[in-house]
């Protein structure tokens, strides 16, 4: 994968660079829809799943740091010093994160959060409520891996990194099936599920990256203090904030419209299968900057983007084909045969979920690529924005609840790229080639 930036490259070469990214970013996603099924057998059937995907919404609000940590250590963790004091700050910072959390559990706040704030039904609330609680353990786990992954892409060992991934998700697929067929099933035995391979996820990279973090030279002077990356850090997760509330906020819209008990499982099985798309749309952001524009006419990694982001997109459709969506939806995930024509009708509007989020990740990488940060932040404040707008403008006509979703989504992205790309337009064009370092490593959690 050590790819020349400069070097001029083919439409096949940008597909082999961005294959196993993208297999690597969905695998991650996949976790999710794996345990959906052991969520979805306990009492209460689907309910368990909606709850469940709330809670994970809104830890991942609160763990929005893990995700920007590896950016951050690509910077500050080169050196044998540098990477002490940055596993330090990451470790800090997630260890605050649980205490937070776990703040929030207690009856009142956790009401407030999910019975009020998202104004979830009392059937999604309660599983959403004791999900939060027990994920704690795997909040940490999730910033416990960082500094292993960091010092590993440093070393340019991505395969390992992968394959201590890949690992957690064979492992999530076998025990799946197992805790279903011991009758461990509900929303509380999902997040075990989950937890396990993920905890072995770790303990596989903490090996991988041994080799690499004996081969850390001494900082060849003063090392970077804590405060120094944490205050890197920084900026870098609040576009990562605006992009995950906008998805607890668009919940709520849909929680509002007509019957939030039916149209919430339904929406997040399809979202469920659509999520791993769009995890791997982010990965373009690094096809950008391996492969930077050679001029101002240089449209290759747009043209990519279009391109993936329509195969990404459409790749989901195959579960609502005869057949895969009774196996899928009715057989697997326990869901209501009446609904699966909102299955269908859900499906085909979130096509241009990945589509849209190409879109916005190649907008990203050029103003990455041009050390735009705010840029960045101010695309994902119009996400944010046009989020809020569409909710309140579909809930008005009257739209759906799982369409509100799809087309929230969608509008979000292409908004948040067209700012970024206005704001480059109106920017003196710099060429500054930058590593492969791109805020896309790590998003999927």
């Amino acid at each position: 994968m050590n790819i020349p930036i400069s070097s001029p490259a083919s439409n096949w070469t940008l597909v082999r660079f961005f294959v196993p990214l993208a297999i690597q970013a969905a695998s991650q996603a996949l976790c999710y829809p794996l345990v959906a099924m052991v969520a979805s057998r306990g009492p209460g059937g689907p309910v368990n799943l909606a709850g469940l995907a709330q809670a994970n919404m809104v830890m991942f609000f609160f763990g929005m740091f893990a995700m920007s940590y590896v950016t951050t250590g690509m910077v500050f963790a080169k050196t044998r010093q540098g990477y002490q004091k940055f596993r330090f700050v990451t470790l800090l910072t997630g260890l605050t994160v649980i205490i937070i959390q776990a703040i929030l559990c207690t009856p009142s706040l956790a009401h407030l959060i999910f019975g009020q704030i998202i104004n979830l039904p009392p059937s999604i609330e309660q599983p959403a409520r004791i999900t939060f609680l027990v994920s704690i353990p795997l909040q940490f786990l999730f910033f416990l891996r960082i500094p292993y992954f960091v010092v590993m892409y440093i070393g340019k060992a991505t395969g390992k990194a992968s394959l201590a991934t890949i690992g957690r998700i064979t492992l999530t697929a076998l025990l799946s099936p197992l805790f279903c067929f011991l009758g461990l099933v509900g929303p509380v035995w999902a997040v075990v599920c989950l937890t396990i391979p993920v905890a072995i996820e770790v303990l596989m990279s903490r090996i991988f990256a041994d080799p690499y973090l004996n081969a850390l030279k001494p900082s060849p002077g003063s090392p970077p203090g804590a405060r120094e990356i944490f205050w890197f850090n920084l900026p870098l997760s609040i576009g990562g904030y605006f992009l995950s509330v906008s998805a607890i906020i668009l919940a709520g819209f849909i929680a509002r419209a007509p019957d939030p008990d039916r149209i919430l499982p339904v929406y997040y099985l399809v979202l469920g299968l659509a999520n791993p798309m769009a995890f791997a749309a982010t990965r373009i952001q690094t096809i950008v900057l391996a492969f930077p524009p050679q001029s101002k006419k240089d449209r290759r990694t747009l043209h990519f983007a279009l391109a993936a982001g329509f195969v990404l997109g459409v790749l989901p459709l195959i579960f609502s084909l005869p057949g895969l969506i009774e196996f899928y939806y009715i057989k697997l995930q326990k869901l209501n045969p009446q609904d699966l024509q909102i299955v269908r009708l859900t499906a085909i509007a979130l096509i241009f979920f990945p589509f849209s989020v190409a879109i916005r990740a190649q907008s990203e990488g050029l103003a990455a690529w041009q050390k735009k940060p705010v840029t960045v932040l101010s695309g994902h404040a119009l996400f944010l924005a046009t989020i809020i707008t569409a909710g309140f403008t579909l809930s008005k006509l009257g739209v759906p609840g799982h369409l509100i979703g799809p087309v929230g989504l969608t509008l979000g992205s292409l908004a948040s790229s067209a700012t970024m790309r206005l704001f480059l337009n109106r920017a003196k064009q710099r060429a500054i080639p930058v590593g492969q370092t791109t805020t896309s490593v790590g998003q999927v959690r």
